[in-house]
């Protein structure tokens, strides 16, 4: 039985506007209404032993696609790189690399197989690690909405100006939250050392992530999570730099009312915490709530990292008639966008 708390912090964390959702919705009625653009950020090398595909997909799973490239060019499945999983319910184009062997990189353009087509391709000179991404750009259509439109333009200005709560989404917990149990069943075999699944590392990222969620809820619920505190350690918008707030200014209060940077929660692990004072009491104070998946974070002797609080959401543009919302923008690499879109429907796949 996964605790309450738990399935609080995972699936139904407070939001960010206190007038919660403006309006049901139905999410993902076709592929088709959940698109989404990987961006790498840089571009193939032009020579080298791998081929950087450009994928088209459509109602397939990144890692079904990756075996499929494997079987097609002729190298062992762990030998394709991709940079992050994609949704199997949409449309969506992303980056896969695979050895080339004798082929050029042209000849491997028009590859294809049930859900799946090669776009591109270019010589690279190594295989694309996980995380080696920008972000993603979506174009999401939410069919059957019934609010004003003026509402919802306001809404979704609000976004734009703000950002929302960068929780992690459902997605990140698994189907019913498995991925909770998993931690939780990994927590009562540590001291049997058990040896660990092929799923650990869903589950070391569900325990660091329900944590991380639970912070930020708190954050939110005080009404704090978009502005920084002394003892908050600064996350750098898009960049992976953070630093310790020791103390307030105007300067840094006028970046983090710009969006140029946010407070930052933990993903725990080992090493000293970044942050101080009522910050860190805050955070150590939510953790403990999560034995568990400390227990589990531990054991697998991970380091710590900071995430932001807040998450940007650029290029954000709508289109509103006969009841379909249609939404445009980008996010950084490791938001979810249905964290964006929970801040405006209410969605059983927006984890509600």
């Amino acid at each position: 039985m996964i605790p309450e708390r738990w399935l609080a912090a995972a699936l139904s964390p407070p939001r960010a506007w206190n007038d919660g959702p403006l309006a049901t919705g139905a999410l993902r009625s076709s592929p088709e209404d959940f698109v989404v653009d990987e961006i790498l950020g840089f571009e193939a090398s032009g020579t080298g032993p791998h081929a950087l595909l450009t994928v088209r997909k459509r109602g397939a799973n990144t890692e079904w696609v990756a075996r499929e490239l494997a079987r097609a060019v002729g190298c062992k499945p762990f030998e394709v790189g991709f940079a992050g999983l994609k949704d199997r319910n949409a449309v969506t184009t992303q980056h896969f690399t695979v050895p080339r062997g004798k082929r050029t990189a042209a000849e491997l353009v028009g590859i294809a197989g049930e859900g799946y087509e090669v776009l591109a391709s270019a010589e690279h000179q190594r295989k694309l690690p996980r995380g080696a991404l920008a972000g993603n750009r979506f174009e999401i259509v939410v069919r059957g909405v019934d609010a004003p439109a003026g509402t919802l333009g306001e809404r979704i200005g609000r976004i734009a100006a703000g950002g929302v709560p960068n929780y992690f989404g459902p997605q990140r917990f698994g189907r019913d939250a498995g991925n909770l149990e998993a931690v939780l069943r990994e927590a009562g075999r540590l001291g049997e050392c058990a040896r660990r699944g092929r799923d650990d590392g869903f589950t070391l990222s569900a325990a660091r992530s329900v944590i991380f969620n639970a912070v930020l809820a708190e954050r939110v619920a005080r009404g704090d999570w978009n502005r920084l505190a002394p003892g908050d350690v600064a996350n750098l918008d898009g960049r992976g730099s953070v630093f310790l707030v020791e103390a307030l200014d105007e300067a840094l209060e006028a970046r983090c009312d710009a969006l140029e940077i946010h407070p930052t929660a933990p993903l725990p692990g080992e090493g000293e915490s970044l942050s101080g004072g009522a910050v860190r009491a805050l955070e150590e104070s939510v953790a403990v709530r999560f034995p568990e998946a400390l227990a589990v974070i531990r054991a697998a002797r991970m380091n710590a990292e900071r995430r932001a609080l807040r998450m940007r959401v650029r290029d954000l543009e709508h289109e509103f008639a006969d009841g379909a919302l249609r939404l445009r923008f980008s996010l950084a690499s490791g938001s979810f966008a249905t964290t964006v879109l929970r801040e405006i429907i209410a969605d059983a796949d927006a984890g509600e």
